[in-house]
Formats: C-alpha cells, structure tokens, sequence
C-alpha cells in the first residue's frame, strides 16, 4: 500500500511536468489515471512552443535520467507513437550538467583502491561530456598514455531503479486500462529498458563490449575500437585509450582534412553492415558523438553501453526483407514477414503484399540519395496494429540505430545512400548463407552435429535397456508389442538400427572424404 502511494505521489509529479511543457497527450492516449491527469492539466496549464514530439522530449529531459531512458526507448516505438513523434523524441540529447571533479576522483579511488594522483600523472577535473548515467575526462596513466576515463553519476542506480519500478507499474495500469495495447508488450518493453539499464549499471559490462566489438574488427584498417584498459576499469569506472578527430557528420571538418567524404562514407556503410550482418552485435549509439574520423581517415567508435544483437535467423530474415525492397519485390518481403512468424496466421498475404507496396513506393520512388530504409521499416511497423502483428524488439533497436545511421550519412555526403553502397556486401552475404551451397553446408552441419551425438544417444538407449532388464521401468503392453513387431506393429529396434547406421554412414562420409 505505502509503494503504492509512493508511486501515485511519483506519478502526480510526472504529470505536471508533462503538463508545464504541454505534453499530457502523451498520458491522455494511455487512457490511465484521467483523474490525476485532469488535476495536473488544471494545475500547470500553459501554452508552450514546437510539436507534440519537442515537448515531450524537453518535458522527459526534465524529469531525470530515467525518463530520458525511456524516451530513448520510446523513439524506436514509431509503431506505437507514429513517424513524427518518435523522430523528435529520438534527438532527445542525453545531457545533463556534470558533477563535480572531486566527486568523480572520489568515485575511481573507491573502485580503484587509489588516490587517482597515483592512478595518472594527469587527470583534468572538468567532464568533457557529461550524460544522464556518467561523465568522461581526460587523462594521462603513469605510462604515458592518453586516455578517457568513464565514471558514473553519484546514487544514479538508486535513482534509476526507484524510477523502473514506476514503470513497472504504469506498465501493468496500461495493461489493465488497454487491452488494445498489450500486442505491444508494455510491460516487456519496460523490462527491456530494465535489463539494458542494469547492463549501464556495471562499466564492466560495457567495457566487455567494447573488447568484443574490438575484437570482430582485430585487424580491419578502415574501423578502431579504443582498448579497455582493464587494470583502470572497476564497476563505476572505464578507462579506454583516448580517441581524437572530428565527428562523422562534420564534413567540413572532414573535407580540411584531406580525407574525401564519400570514402569515409564507404568506410562507414561496410562497418556498419559488417555489425549487424556478419556479426550480428552492432553499435546501437551511433549518434555523431560517439562516431569519429581520425587524421588517417578511419572511423572510431566510442561508448558501447548500448548494443544490439541479432541471431543468424533474423539476420537472414532481415537481410532477404531488405532486398526484397530495394528490389520492390512486395510479395518476397510479404512471404519473408509469414516465414519469420511476425505476421497471424490466416491473414492474407496477399493483402499485407499491397500494404507493403503501399508504404514503400512514396519512399523509393525519391531518388536514391534521399531514399531511407529505416524510415520505410518505420513505417512498416505502423501497420502492426492493422495485421495484428507482434512487436519486435531487436528490430525495433536496429531501426532505430539506422534511423540516426541515415541522419549522419547525409550529412556526411548528401549525395549519396549508405545502404546502396552496402548493397554488394549485402547480396554477397546473402548468397553465403541463404543461396544453395549455404543450404548445402547447413544440412551437412546438421547431420554433423546428430552423428556427434550419436554416441550419447547409445549409450542412453544401452542404459534404458539395461534398466528395462532390471524391471526399473515398466512398458506399457502395446509398447512392448510393439517392439516384439507383434500386433501388425512394425518392430521398433530394426528401424532405430537402420537410422544408426544411416548415421554412421555419414560419419564416415564427413570425416573421411
């Protein structure tokens, strides 16, 4: 009972935030708590500037961390919000005033066990950037090195899960006043913020990351991951090597360099592909502040707290549903949509053929430089509640990463689309793992992998026989008909030998020729 005044008391407080910056609509559609609502509009009723979008963003920046949490969120969910709505609440900037030098070098001795005059011959005090989780600084390790140290907000995990569990609980309201809604998974959703925050909880959470995405490129010229430095990396404390150029959307910058925009544009489109296609763990923060040029025209790559990750089924799903569009084959990307299961079974395919065409004919009719995958994806999921479609949250994290990959690359070349500039790559990919030789190589591996467990699979029968013998297990008649081949049953030992030995033959077959 006290938690949940507690949360009432929270809610209150949201609302008339929300209602300062003329944002209760976005309340007002969940249909929950209208009276709380209607006292907070009465309350705080003003006229302020700049689309429905604008003002929840400013509103959701007022209101904390966790807000700007969830409107980060929120701006992948154009399926529920709409186009406009979520393109304004995903340039929601994730920046808060930074707390104070002492603070943070209290915080890295504590996790560190050392002054941090010991740690560094240099550490400036003043946070280079300061976000609603940590605030990074300069500083020089006793090596000599040059590196960026990542320290977390004071009492921010306290903060941020009092504020999960307000989620939690509009969550479950919503659930309870729209049943309409919970295709879209709200509490699900809420719970995905949770985990992703949990993982921003543990700097060493995201320095694993980075050395994971650093170690797919080992090697690549064109894309660098700053080292973890991991004798200076605690739970509240990251060191990585320090990276230095200009952002990837400064083409200016890019162009005085002597590096050619168009190029590093190529650079980037094939990093990117080479994330999400070929690995299938990509960089979900990929905001022009986290993306750099160096001096020798490689792309850098900077905070992995938020990364996505995509199976090998839903990489091929993805990659054939993009083809399929670039190609303005409906039908294919309808047919992709029933086999991934996205789509009910019973509707008509023919139907979602046309919708499909409907939604992606505006977009690639414009010419190719203006033409967004991502926008079309978005707009895509608008449609859900039409097919009675289920969200989809790794995709949702993917269009949005390309949402604001989009934005950079046309600032970076106007000219061109990054996404036809990994078409190739793309095609290729796609012939190594869907065209025939692919299917060739798994079925192999799949008989591989049965021939290897064939062994176990014996001994488990030997032990099933032995304890049969023992009167450890007791058959049914008809079971023990059946395997004496009595009663026009077909005997079930023979046929199980025949498949040993059609598995056998394969292991011969593998291992020998």
């Amino acid at each position: 009972m006290l938690q949940a005044l507690t949360h009432i008391g929270r809610f209150l407080a949201i609302a008339r935030i929300l209602a300062r910056h003329d944002a209760l609509f976005s309340l007002e559609y969940l249909k929950i708590a209208p009276a709380y609502v209607a006292l907070a509009r009465l309350l705080s009723k003003r006229n302020v500037a700049g689309r429905p979008g604008q003002r929840l963003a400013r509103a959701l920046n007022e209101a904390g961390p966790s807000f700007i949490k969830l409107g980060q969120a929120l701006s992948t969910r154009s399926d529920l919000l709409g186009e406009e709505l979520a393109q304004d609440l995903s340039d929601l900037q994730d920046r808060l005033p930074a707390f104070s030098g002492a603070e943070a070098r209290r915080t890295i001795a504590a996790e560190l066990g050392e002054p941090v005059e010991d740690l560094f011959t240099e550490f400036q005090d003043n946070a280079l950037a300061a976000a609603s989780i940590a605030q990074v600084h300069f500083a020089i390790t006793n090596e000599g090195r040059q590196v960026a140290v990542k320290v977390l907000r004071p009492g921010i995990e306290q903060a941020l899960r009092k504020d999960l569990d307000l989620f939690r609980w509009v969550a479950r309201l919503v659930e309870r006043a729209r049943p309409d809604l919970r295709r879209l998974k709200p509490v699900e959703m809420i719970e995905t913020i949770a985990d992703t925050v949990e993982l921003e909880m543990d700097l060493r959470f995201e320095a694993a990351a980075a050395a994971e995405l650093a170690e797919n490129f080992e090697g690549d010229p064109d894309f660098i991951v700053p080292e973890v430095d991991w004798g200076l990396t605690a739970q509240r404390v990251l060191t990585t090597d320090w990276v230095s150029g200009c952002a990837l959307d400064d083409r200016d910058a890019i162009i005085a360099a002597g590096l050619d925009p168009l190029d590093i544009l190529q650079k980037a489109s094939a990093a990117s592909f080479r994330q999400v296609f070929r690995d299938g763990f990509f960089h979900a923060d990929v905001h022009p502040g986290n993306m750099f040029v160096t001096a020798d025209g490689q792309i850098a790559a900077v905070d992995f707290g938020i990364m996505g990750r995509l199976d090998l089924k839903t990489r091929k799903f993805v990659g054939e549903l993009l083809l399929a569009f670039l190609n303005r084959e409906y039908r294919r990307a309808a047919e992709i949509h029933f086999a991934a299961g996205w789509i009910p079974v019973g509707t008509s395919i023919d139907t979602f053929s046309q919708a499909c065409r409907s939604i992606a004919e505006p977009i690639l009719d414009k010419p190719q430089n203006e033409i967004s995958i991502a926008r079309l994806l978005g707009q895509l999921f608008q449609v859900t509640e039409t097919f009675a479609m289920e969200a989809q949250p790794q995709l949702l994290l993917l269009q949005k990463t390309m949402l604001v990959a989009e934005g950079t690359s046309r600032k970076l070349c106007p000219e061109a689309n990054m996404w036809f500039l990994a078409r190739p790559l793309i095609e290729t990919w796609m012939m190594e793992n869907i065209g025939p030789q692919a299917r060739v190589r798994d079925t192999i591996a799949s008989l591989s992998d049965a021939a290897e467990r064939l062994p176990r699979m014996m001994e488990s029968f030997e032990k099933s026989t032995q304890m049969m013998a023992r009167g450890q297990i007791n058959l049914h008649p008809d079971t023990i008909r059946a395997l004496q081949g009595g009663s026009g049953h077909r005997p079930i030992v023979p046929s199980l030998w025949v498949i040993i030995l059609f598995l056998v033959a394969i292991i011969v077959a593998i291992k020998f020729f």
